[in-house]
């Protein structure tokens, strides 16, 4: 199942048109804060579909029967750009673990790239929610490399796959990489553009400049 968020009118569309305009960008405190603006829609989005039991909780009055998270999933992050979309569900899943992955392209002569992973630190994932966020989900390598990096770790029982601004390809790409009966993908918006540079387009540019500043 894919899901497109900003098929529905929400608050969520503005969050998404400032991080893409390119007057706005300017601002990198502003790009961090809508990043995990974000972030936290998603996450609201996503415990919906959560499991849920009854706890009773004492008031300054009496007693009161409320539903509250039965487990807590496990927070995973492609760095750098995502971590600021990272904490907008750290915001609400806030006694989740936290996985972090270190990918990056690396440029090769011929003009294509590979995916290298750096470093991964990973909690304990064995029958456990996965939530799996990235800004951007371009070419969709990078995204199922981590997948990759995390099953090497453990096996989650379903994970939900989550980027802001995926394209077309990408989307594809990961959907015909990764299992389809344990995942659910959530994205902001699709565009169907990818350069041959890997850049979506209209998309928004370099997520992790945009919030960090530029890398050498």
């Amino acid at each position: 199942m894919v899901n497109v968020l900003t098929l529905q009118p929400s608050i969520l569309n503005q969050f998404i048109a400032e991080i893409r305009d390119v007057e706005i960008q300017k601002d990198s405190m502003r790009f961090r804060w809508n990043l995990e603006r974000i972030g936290f829609a998603f996450a609201y989005e996503i415990c919906r579909g959560l499991a849920y039991e009854m706890k009773e909780v004492n008031t300054p009055l009496g007693t009161a029967n409320v539903p509250v998270l039965k487990e807590y999933p496990v927070l995973a992050t492609i760095l750098r750009a995502g971590l600021p979309f990272h904490q907008g569900f750290l915001n609400v899943f806030d006694k989740s673990e936290n996985a972090f992955i270190s990918a990056y392209r690396e440029h090769l002569k011929d003009g294509t790239f590979t995916i290298n992973i750096e470093y991964s630190s990973v909690p304990e994932i064995d029958g456990k929610i996965l939530i799996l966020g990235d800004t951007m989900l371009a070419t969709g390598s990078s995204m199922v490399y981590a997948y990759r990096e995390i099953l090497s770790k453990g096996k989650p029982r379903h994970t939900h796959i989550v980027s802001i601004v995926a394209s077309m390809e990408g989307l594809e790409y990961v959907k015909r990489h990764l299992p389809q009966q344990d995942i659910t993908f959530w994205v902001g918006v699709i565009d169907e553009e990818l350069t041959a540079q890997s850049y979506i387009v209209p998309g928004l540019g370099d997520a992790g400049d945009l919030a960090f500043g530029k890398k050498r």
